[in-house]
């Protein structure tokens, strides 16, 4: 598979695709939600709770982490995570704006 060309495109459009990807894994849904549901920073309860190995869950939170979807602050040993609500922000006001820009699903083939 090529390069993908990211200049040819929006600041906006690859800012999207960068958080869509990340988003592109069941383990990272799983994450997500559990952070989400848990309402707090989340240290070392991941790997209990999913079931996968402790280097798994830290790709995945790494990669979570580097398209800006969860924020980390070290507490002793432990990095804990929780989400970053700005990005969050952002995240569901682009694919909101995504869905609401199909307007008209009798027009096409």
């Amino acid at each position: 598979m090529g390069l993908t060309k990211t200049e040819i495109f929006t600041e906006e459009q690859n800012r999207l695709a960068v958080m869509l990807k990340a988003l592109a894994h069941p383990a990272r849904i799983a994450i997500l939600q559990y952070i989400i549901k848990a309402n707090a920073c989340i240290c070392g309860d991941l790997v209990n709770e999913l079931g996968l190995a402790q280097a798994t869950i830290s790709q995945h939170l790494k990669e979570l982490k580097n398209a800006g979807l969860i924020q980390g602050t070290i507490e002793g040993v432990s990095v804990c995570y929780c989400i970053e609500p700005k990005a969050w922000a952002t995240l569901q006001e682009e694919i909101g704006g995504l869905f609401t820009s199909y307007k008209n699903p009798d027009a096409c083939c």
